[in-house]
């Protein structure tokens, strides 16, 4: 037999990274293994020419500052990774096109952003600011939930909890409905749903209610390095706690025991065994390495009942002046066509949404002295891209649509960009599947929406995956993507593995 380990960590992606750090942290042997010469997947840097980019971090939440901390804060402070923090006070300006324009920003602070709202939208301040004190009430529900394993009392529920009963099953834009918020301003506060993929009248609006209130109270931040400073820090404690990493080492095969337990992987043509493995890969992927025998069948019908995620067009830029020189004075501008989010999303590959950032903005010296760097993200699904695209035309396909975006936000600001070009690099869902390996390039696993939506997921959690001995994590998993999701779940993963390896519940 090949050499075990107490815990293995397959993909050293943002969930990876955290789940192997509290493992390793916990006293537990832990190899986490990474396909790549780098970690971190999406939460990485490369470099062209003397730019240096951010694959696909545009902002945090939940992360707050050292005084008053919040969720992501905590992940990283509790395992002694220390992260140089920079924030914006700004949530983001919306650019919308046509006969029912408009130009808007928002700000951070509860008080401040319910103000800008009821100025774009006079006489909704207060309809807002009950959407947002909602978070304290879900928050109440939760902790009594988890406190009762998972068991609630179903009459506590509707007595105390009642507010909660009410969000959980319903989307965004009933519960916004319901609270009298105004359509114009409810469009406006549900820019954000590019940021999950989903379309509010659709999303959960517990889930959105997450993410926008924490943006709210504690503003964005970005990390001084970018997102690899992340990754680095949580390698550095994997290591400090005697865990080992290996890079160019992809799975090629996921190993269990005649009983149907996981038992370990095969990576190079070596077998490895764990008591416990940990997936940051998608389960589609981990089953399509496995030998079907031992899957349970309902599993594998889930994960292809399952509705993947939305991906992303991304157009790099290096420019050779300054933001300031540019007259780029915002960090985050979302450009949309239409005020309603379903429409950007059925437009999405014509005239939905896009974002635009400036790093700069929040972290000035991001790029050289002299220069700055923005980038264009167009969110679109992995089979919107053209099916009769021939490999001959690819690059024709990225530059239109570098052009397409460009020279649509040069029209908007006025701006000059492309004269300014100093450095291009254009990813697609594409680029996305060639390196993350993910169907069809997803960046966000599987679509949270429907049958399949936050709530439904936390509470079948337990019979979802259930194979002794394989767990999973990541944006795939019960909260879904985005940086913050994935430390949380890596995080709580690699503590109950833990936990449970060391004779806990």
């Amino acid at each position: 037999m090949g050499k075990k380990y107490d815990v293995i960590v397959v993909g050293a992606g943002n969930a990876g990274l955290a789940a192997a750090a509290n493992t390793a942290k916990a006293g537990l042997s832990t190899l986490l293994l990474e396909k790549h010469n780098l970690p971190g997947g999406c939460a990485s840097s490369f470099r062209r020419g003397r730019f240096e980019f951010e694959p696909s971090l545009h902002e945090l939440c939940s992360v707050g500052t050292k005084e008053r901390p919040n969720t992501v804060y905590k992940v990283f402070d509790s395992l002694g990774a220390k992260i140089d923090w920079r924030y914006e006070h700004n949530i983001f300006r919306v650019i919308c096109k046509g006969k029912k324009g408009y130009d808007v920003t928002l700000k951070a602070g509860i008080e401040d952003f319910c103000s800008s709202v009821d100025a774009a939208v006079p006489g909704c301040k207060e309809n807002v600011r009950a959407f947002l004190m909602l978070k304290d009430k879900v928050n109440k529900a939760i902790d009594y939930i988890y406190a009762k394993k998972g068991h609630p009392n179903p009459l506590t529920m509707i007595l105390k909890h009642s507010d909660f009963m009410r969000i959980a099953g319903h989307s965004v834009e009933q519960v916004m409905t319901a609270l009298g918020i105004p359509k114009a301003a409810q469009d406006l506060i549900n820019t954000y749903w590019g940021y999950l993929g989903v379309p509010t009248d659709e999303l959960n609006a517990m889930h959105f209610l997450n993410m926008v209130h924490d943006y709210v109270v504690d503003g964005a931040a970005m990390p001084h390095l970018r997102s690899h400073e992340l990754s680095l820090s949580l390698t550095d404690v994997i290591r400090k706690n005697g865990g080992e990493i290996r890079y160019n080492s992809e799975v090629t095969k996921f190993l269990y025991n005649e009983d149907g337990s996981a038992a370990g992987v095969e990576v190079n043509g070596e077998k490895i065994y764990a008591r416990e493995i940990i997936s940051n890969v998608i389960p589609n992927n981990v089953f399509n390495r496995s030998d079907m025998k031992y899957l349970p069948k309902e599993n594998v019908k889930l994960a292809n009942a399952r509705e993947l995620g939305i991906s992303v067009a991304t157009v790099y830029l290096g420019l050779d002046c300054t933001a300031e020189e540019l007259g780029m004075k915002d960090y985050t501008v979302f450009v949309v066509g239409d005020p309603d989010p379903r429409v950007q999303y059925n437009k999405r590959s014509e005239d939905g949404l896009y974002i635009v950032n400036c790093l700069n903005n929040v972290v000035p010296d991001s790029s050289p002295d002299g220069t700055c760097t923005l980038f264009f993200t167009i969110p679109i699904f992995g089979n919107d891209v053209p099916k009769d695209l021939r490999p001959e035309d690819y690059k024709k396909y990225k530059n239109a649509i570098a052009k397409k975006y460009i020279e649509d936000y040069e029209k908007l600001t006025g701006m000059s960009i492309m004269p300014h070009i100093e450095e291009i690099s254009v990813a697609t869902p594409v680029t996305f599947a060639r390196y993350l390996g993910t169907p069809e390039g997803t960046i966000y696993g599987y679509k949270l929406s429907g049958w399949d939506n936050l709530m439904a997921r936390t509470a079948a959690e337990k019979t979802d995956y259930a194979i002794p001995g394989l767990n999973f994590c990541g944006g795939h998993y019960i909260r879904g993507d985005g940086y913050s999701c994935a430390y949380i779940m890596g995080e709580m993963i690699g503590k109950r593995v833990a936990s449970r390896l060391k004779g806990g519940a």
